[in-house]
Parts: structure tokens; C-alpha cells; sequence
């Protein structure tokens, strides 16, 4: 028995370290693909952005049809498109080609990652072995990342980049393997697809993002920028009308009723929004400005990776004597420290200490706030809405980093133009968005402590009307005492 819970989970978390390192991968190699493939550092962004926007713009209705279809079919099919769309990436030899087999992998992604955390759910019920299958899968969502950093930068010096892309192969094979062997099929519900729901989210996001990146390039002004933002907006806001109208929606609004889950949404958005930038900016500062290799530009993130898996150990034990709240929000403020002191960073700096020990903060904090964020999103969802849930946790994820990328690459810009050509021009365009990548983080924290306190205050209040009452309750039964 133990052995099987065992295999799904090394199933669930080898599938979504496949995804989570594919979504980074990529970062060390970006310079090197710009070169190749003649892109601007704007223009690198959609090698990411093409890739997290198709995988977070449809990761509700992949939620919805492993509800339907049954998720260990769905689960199986997007690691079998995910495979050929991987192989594909590898391929390209054309800009056009590789963000669209990039945009196909992030489709591949979206209907695969909710069935690992609702599988993951059905599979271990609340308690201690749930809390170490979460930790664990947190833990790799949230350091899968950087370790994509640093193995897209060994294979693009020892190699070539196209290699990141081709060992998902061997190994989307094996998955669908042992697959049937180990994982159940769930009870599929009744019902159709929400199609209007998931077209007007995914135009919504991706016109938002455009217009972002649009607004780096050709200015605010812009009509196509403009325009693209309103499109954004209208669609997101017809998202929300027909979801409220919709009998089967990919996104039941009522998991939105309670407060503390909405904050885990929004807090994860904005936190993922201003962290998985980082990723983006600092192999771009290591690169252009340090001079680092890429395999170099990606180790130069073991401070930050090694301690985030390091924190994996400790968090039942935090968690267990201070909450999910507490370790959240005293995470949150680590890693606005670590960030904020990152942004000092300058052409005349050194990777050692000064940017070796924040870091390293950055990475403690990050390693407090995956796991209660993931914990908050599903806790207290009822069995028919599990898949939409772990959607919307993935979803606010990949949608937070790509959109978070997109309005630092406004920032980054901005001040790439009013500086010199110059390695020192760069690094303060760098430091300029990492500082924006902190005031994310600490949108994040106001989030979580205004949503939150609330909440806690009122059990407060009820915990002490419970004592107040509790002698009147015993005259009223014992009037003689």
C-alpha cells in the first residue's frame, strides 16, 4: 500500500517538475536563442510568456475536462502532447516556429497540472500524509524553476538549448508507461465544457500581457497598446459575467466565498508575479554584465534553490506550532528583504556577497510561502469543485509570472532608454525591475494581511463571547448558585 502511494506521488511530482522546469529552462539559454533566432531582450520575453499564457489561460478548462473526461485520461493525454510538443520546440528553427510549438506546449501543460494536484488530493486524505505529499509538491513548484535555470544553462554551454527540450521525451514516455499502473481513474461528471468561459479568459489574459509588452516597445501611446489593454479588460470582465451565469462554469465563483481562499489566490499572483520575474532579469545581469556562461548564470542560483529545498524540511515542524498564516506572512516579508536588497545591485557589485547572501534570503523566504499558498487554495473545497480548485491554484501561478514579467519588462525598458549603452546602463534597468519585482511581493503581503485579519479577528471575538457566555450558561441551568 505504502509502496503505491508512493509511486503516485513520484508520478504526480516527476510530471510537474517536467512542466514547472520547462517554464525556465530556457532563461539562461535566452541570449543564446536571441542570437540564433534574432530576437530583442523584449521580444525573448514571449519564449516565456507564449509558453505560461497558453498553460495559465487554459488551465481552467483543463480542470473542467478531467472532471469530465475523467483525470487520469486527461492526465495522460497532456503528457503524451506535451512529449511531441517538447520534441517540436527542440526542432524550430525559426522564431515563428518555436513560440508557437512553445504556446502548444503550454496547452499540453494546462490540461495535465490540474489532475496531478486533484489526483494528489483524492489520493491522500487530509492529514499527515497529505501535509508531506503537499509539502513535497510544493517544494518542487516552487525550486522547480530555478533548477531549470541551472540545467538549461549546463545543457546550452556543454550542448545546445534544443537539448532542455529533447530529454522531456524519454521521460513523457516512461510517464505514460507506469501511468495505468499506478493511478486510478476518478468518477467523471455529468456536463459539458465551458467554452465561452475559457475563450474570454485566455483573450483576456494574453491581450492584457500583449499590451504590456507592446507598451515596451512602442510606448503607451500607441494605439495597438491601447487598445489591446481595453480588449484585455472587456474580455476579463465578460470572463466574470459569463462564469456568473454559466450552469457548469470552469470557474464556480462560489469558490471565491471565502475570503481566506481568495487571498491565497490573489496573495500567489502577486507574489509568483514579482518572484518568477527575477528569473528573467538576474541571468540577464550575470550574462550581459558580469559576464557569466549560461551553465554559470544558472548556478549562480544553487544559494537560492538549495535553500528553498532545505526549507522543505522544516515546514511541517513551522507549520505545526505558528500556522499557515504566520509562516505566509513571515515568509513574504523575508522575501521582500532579500529582494529589495538584491535591487542595489550595479556594474560594480560582485556575485559574491553581494548577490550570494540575498539570495539566499530570497530563497528562504520563497520557501515559507509555496506551501500554505497551495494549502489555502484547496482546503475546505468540496469534492466536485477539487479540480477547479487546484486549476485556479496553478492558474493564478503561471498567469502571475507572465504577467508579472510583462509589466517588468515595461519598467525594464523605460530605463534601458534613458541609460547609456552601457554594462552599467543595463544594471540599473536590472535593479530598477527587481525593485519593481519587491513592490509586487509587498502587494502580496497587503493582500494577505488585509483579507486575512479580519477573519481572525472574528474568531477572536467569537472565542471570547464563547468564554463570556459560558457562566451565564451555567446560572441559567443552576439557578440556586
Amino acid at each position: 500500500m505504502q509502496h503505491a502511494k508512493n509511486m503516485i506521488l513520484t508520478i504526480i511530482v516527476a510530471c510537474q517538475l517536467m512542466i514547472i522546469l520547462d517554464s525556465s529552462i530556457m532563461v539562461t539559454a535566452l541570449p543564446e536563442i536571441g542570437r540564433t533566432l534574432h530576437l530583442t531582450t523584449t521580444n525573448l520575453t514571449w519564449v516565456q510568456n507564449a509558453y505560461i499564457l497558453a498553460f495559465g489561460g487554459l488551465l481552467l478548462l483543463g480542470a473542467r475536462a478531467g472532471d469530465i473526461l475523467g483525470r487520469r485520461r486527461m492526465f495522460s493525454i497532456g503528457i503524451a502532447l506535451f512529449t511531441v510538443a517538447s520534441m517540436l520546440v527542440g526542432l524550430a528553427q525559426s522564431s515563428e516556429f518555436l513560440l508557437i510549438t512553445r504556446a502548444l506546449q503550454g496547452v499540453a501543460a494546462a490540461f495535465t497540472t490540474p489532475s496531478t494536484l486533484a489526483l494528489l488530493t483524492v489520493s491522500f486524505p487530509e492529514g499527515p500524509d497529505r501535509a508531506k505529499a503537499l509539502a513535497l509538491y510544493s517544494a518542487v513548484v516552487g525550486a522547480g524553476g530555478s533548477v531549470g535555470l541551472i540545467l538549461g544553462g549546463l545543457l546550452t554551454d556543454l550542448v545546445s538549448w534544443r537539448l532542455g527540450m529533447f530529454i522531456n521525451v524519454p521521460i513523457g514516455i516512461l510517464l505514460l508507461i507506469i501511468v495505468p499502473r499506478y493511478l486510478k481513474e476518478t468518477d467523471r461528471s455529468t456536463g459539458r465544457f465551458d467554452l465561452p468561459g475559457a475563450i474570454t479568459s485566455v483573450v483576456g489574459m494574453t491581450s492584457l500581457v500583449f499590451g504590456f509588452v507592446r507598451a515596451a516597445d512602442a510606448g503607451w501611446s500607441d494605439a495597438v497598446t491601447l487598445g489591446s489593454l481595453a480588449l484585455g479588460i472587456v474580455m476579463l470582465a465578460a470572463f466574470i459575467a459569463v462564469e456568473s451565469r454559466a450552469k457548469q462554469p470552469i470557474t464556480p465563483l462560489r469558490l471565491f466565498s471565502d475570503r481566506r481562499r481568495t487571498a491565497a489566490y490573489l496573495g500567489r499572483f502577486l507574489f509568483v508575479g514579482g518572484n518568477f520575474s527575477l528569473f528573467f532579469f538576474i541571468p540577464q545581469f550575470l550574462q550581459n554584465v558580469l559576464g557569466f556562461g549560461s551553465f554559470a548564470a544558472g548556478l549562480a542560483f544553487l544559494p537560492f534553490t538549495g535553500v528553498m529545498f532545505g526549507m522543505l524540511y522544516a515546514m511541517p515542524r513551522l507549520l505545526a506550532r505558528f500556522g499557515s498564516f504566520k509562516v505566509l506572512v513571515a515568509g513574504i516579508v523575508i522575501a521582500i528583504a532579500g529582494t529589495a536588497w538584491l535591487s542595489r545591485i550595479s556594474a560594480d557589485v560582485h556575485y559574491f556577497p553581494d548577490m550570494f547572501f540575498p539570495l539566499i534570503v530570497m530563497g528562504i523566504g520563497a520557501g515559507l510561502v509555496f506551501q500554505p499558498f497551495t494549502a489555502l487554495g484547496i482546503t475546505g473545497v468540496e469534492p466536485r469543485d477539487a479540480g477547479a480548485a487546484s486549476g485556479l491554484v496553478n492558474a493564478a501561478h503561471q498567469t502571475g509570472g507572465s504577467m508579472g514579467l510583462a509589466i517588468l519588462i515595461t519598467v525594464f525598458d523605460a530605463f534601458s532608454r534613458h541609460a547609456e549603452a552601457s554594462k552599467a546602463g543595463l544594471a540599473h534597468a536590472v535593479s530598477a525591475s527587481i525593485l519593481g519585482s519587491a513592490a509586487f511581493l509587498t502587494a502580496s503581503l497587503a493582500v494577505i494581511l488585509i483579507w486575512f485579519l479580519p477573519t481572525a479577528r472574528k474568531k477572536r471575538a467569537s472565542a471570547r463571547d464563547a468564554v463570556n457566555e459560558a457562566p451565564k450558561a451555567r446560572e441559567s441551568v443552576n439557578p440556586a448558585t
